[in-house]
């Protein structure tokens, strides 16, 4: 399984989102520190989840990186995160 299935399913199971995009940029850094040229090292996530409303956007991140806490200190560089509640713009 690769890293981008990996944190679809962690997502998936932790926060049962109602919508979840995760995108594979590892190809926009090429050149840039921590990218090794192996792919799957920068991802963003798009996310909306019940489990945000009433959370800052700073614990909405933590959130996220705890539960990805693995996959961060292995092979993936970089996490840019959107986290919204239902109904937030």
């Amino acid at each position: 399984m690769g890293v981008k299935d990996t944190l679809t399913q962690k997502l998936r199971e932790a926060f049962t989102p109602e919508s979840l995009d995760v995108i594979d940029e590892s190809n926009l850094h090429e050149g840039h520190a921590g990218h090794s040229g192996r792919g799957e090292s920068h991802f963003r996530v798009n996310i909306v989840s019940d489990a945000f409303a009433g959370k800052s956007r700073i614990d909405r991140h933590r959130m996220i990186n705890e539960l990805l806490a693995a996959e961060l200190k292995g092979g993936l560089h970089a996490l840019a995160v959107k986290a919204k509640a239902p109904g937030e713009a």
